[in-house]
């Protein structure tokens, strides 16, 4: 027997019976609750003027995220919290300090993205309580970042900047995140359940146990994880959807942890958790990366093991992966099994994924004494855009011997592909200018790529071989690139 969706929502609890699965929370709100505050832009979260903030437990601890309503379904909100921008005004009527800000600031002109943005900013706000309390200014780069998922065609952004800024001078304004934390405490359900309804069904395990025996009984159903791709299947290309297994509640998917040189990512981490991570052990070679994918709300709700699960040759993040030699984990009925990240790509939307199998993991290798790593991604803007071209390089030095090298591209092949070609012309050669320019010229016999809105054939090859040069510049033995002639460039 189906059970209704159970979410917490303007005080309350809120239970849902009769809605679609695939209904969208955007859809929830403004058709069947005609709370119409939140708007609907693109719906494939990329303007977001429908963001919403979900409160939820993770491992116990009360997580607030905002996240782009049009692109989650509605069953997925089962034992967490929905806010949105009429949810910020107080009791008595006055205005929250990111309403008096955006106020104050004239942060508004149209107004039809002005909820989004108080969104994000409240997501912000709860964030910055050691800001609000030390009296210290937001950064310019975390304001962008939080910002990123939002776009308005009317301030040009100064005066939302502003605002941010000024948010946090204003009176703060109380959450009580202990009572939320209680509230959501009681919605947890001991055991998995299923949502149904017209005619489709929506299966929500709360254990790994649990999981692998759905997927055995469903191997054919939907795995269904931060629904960032998979809810343009429905907003965009009116797919139907009968049967989705939703991993966001199995606690043992998210899970972070260092073993034996190797860190292993649970399948559920969000990408903000994963490369956050990540970054602690390589913030200088993936800060930019971590920045410049997609945006706060889109990493807020997808994971890790979808990316790698999706395995889109424009993907951002197997390039870096693979270079860095991450193994993928496996589990289905029959136990686990690991393969290499790049051996799990056999074609255009293929991998060796066999019947009721489903990613568990990533492990990814740590730093280690004479390894040289960095990643570059080109793209028409330096915020959530697609790239044309990203590319990731790794080389053992034994002194100016190159011992290894792994280099991967993303948008250059069916898959994310290794270069062979220009690996082989690196392994043990001194890694000086000749060794670079014959593994620029050996690559391309590795890609062909197709020209498509993003970059021409040609664009591509010159630029994957001029990214390797700027990666030699960058790491040479007997002079890595100087900042007076990083400077320079960036002047040009």
């Amino acid at each position: 027997m189906s059970e209704p969706i159970r979410f917490f929502y303007r005080g309350a609890v809120h239970e849902v019976r009769d809605a679609a699965p695939t209904q969208t929370i955007l859809q929830h709100l403004r058709e069947d609750l005609h709370c119409t505050g939140t708007k609907e832009g693109c719906a494939e979260g990329d303007c977001g003027a429908c963001t919403v903030v979900i409160g939820s437990l993770e491992n116990g601890k009360l997580e607030m995220k905002a996240v782009n309503s049009c692109i989650q379904f509605t069953p997925t909100l089962d034992g967490k919290a929905l806010f949105t921008v009429e949810d910020l005004q107080a009791q008595d009527g006055s205005l929250h300090p990111v309403q008096q800000a955006l106020v104050e600031c004239h942060g508004s002109q149209c107004g039809f993205c002005t909820p989004g943005f108080a969104m994000s900013l409240w997501g912000m706000y709860l964030k910055q309580e050691s800001h609000r309390l030390s009296g210290r200014q937001l950064s310019r780069c975390q304001i962008d970042d939080a910002l990123s998922g939002n776009l308005c065609r009317c301030t040009g952004y100064r005066p939302i900047i502003d605002a941010a800024r000024r948010m946090v001078e204003l009176p703060p304004a109380a959450f009580d995140r202990a009572a939320l934390a209680e509230r959501l405490q009681l919605l947890q359900r001991a055991h998995g359940f299923s949502y149904e309804a017209q005619g489709a069904r929506f299966h929500v395990p709360r254990t790994l146990d649990e999981l692998v025996r759905l997927r055995a009984e469903l191997p054919q159903a939907l795995l269904l994880a931060g629904s960032t791709d998979v809810g343009l299947w429905v907003t965009k290309h009116m797919r139907e959807l009968n049967e989705i297994i939703y991993l966001g509640q199995v606690e043992e998917l998210k899970h972070v942890a260092e073993d034996d040189g190797m860190l292993e990512i649970g399948a559920g981490v969000s990408l903000n958790d994963a490369y956050a991570a990540v970054c602690t052990h390589y913030p200088d070679e993936l800060g930019e990366m971590w920045q410049r994918f997609a945006s706060l709300p889109i990493r807020n709700a997808g994971t890790l093991g979808g990316n790698v699960a999706n395995g889109s040759p424009i993907g951002d993040s197997m390039p870096w992966l693979i270079a860095l030699g991450a193994r993928i984990v496996l589990r289905g009925a029959a136990g686990e099994r690991v393969l290499a990240l790049e051996d799990f790509y056999l074609g255009y939307q293929q991998k060796d994924l066999q019947a009721g199998e489903f990613v568990r993991a990533v492990r990814i290798p740590l730093p280690r004494a004479g390894l040289r790593f960095r990643t570059y991604k080109l793209a028409k803007r330096f915020d959530q855009d697609i790239s044309a071209v990203c590319a990731a390089f790794a080389v053992m030095l034994d002194g100016d011997t190159v011992t290894n090298a792994r280099i991967a591209f993303g948008g250059m092949a069916a898959t994310p592909k290794r270069a062979a070609n220009a690996e082989a012309a690196l392994i043990g050669q001194p890694w000086n200018e000749d060794t670079m320019r014959a593994a620029m010229a050996a690559m391309r016999e590795d890609y062909a790529p197709l020209s498509d809105m993003r970059a021409s054939s040609n664009y591509r090859v010159q630029a994957a071989q001029n990214l390797l040069r700027r990666f030699w510049l960058e790491t040479r033995v007997d002079d890595p690139l100087p900042a007076a002639a990083v400077n320079a460039f960036a002047q040009a």
